[in-house]
């Protein structure tokens, strides 16, 4: 399961609202691919639509996808977002990350 702070839910469902999505019935595709400085990078993009091997969960009001190949890498996260000097942005706090970049949007196991 991915979790979903506070801060990051209210800058989900502005986002969503800015790009013609619902944030009531439209999903929040989080997913890992290769790349970046640490071998995986994380992907997140507003979607309506599920594709088979999905899994869907809600928390804290926002419905997540995450594909199954991905599923494995994120158990166990927190999506949450900063807007401090550092860089303003979504963060994933993955337990399963052994190592992450310095920018934080790559990682690797």
């Amino acid at each position: 399961m991915v979790q979903v702070t506070e801060i990051a839910k209210k800058k989900v469902v502005d986002l969503m609202q800015e790009d013609g999505y619902n944030a009531e019935k439209d999903f929040v595709r989080v997913g890992v691919k290769s790349g970046g400085c640490s071998g995986l990078s994380y992907e997140l993009k507003f979607d309506n639509q599920t594709q088979e091997g999905d899994k869907v969960f809600e928390d804290n009001g926002v419905k997540i996808i995450v594909d199954k190949k991905s599923f494995l890498y994120l158990v166990g996260t927190t999506l949450d977002y900063s807007g401090g000097l550092n860089g303003t942005g979504f963060v994933f706090k993955n337990p399963n990350a052994q190592r992450t970049c310095g920018c934080g949007e790559s990682f690797s196991l």
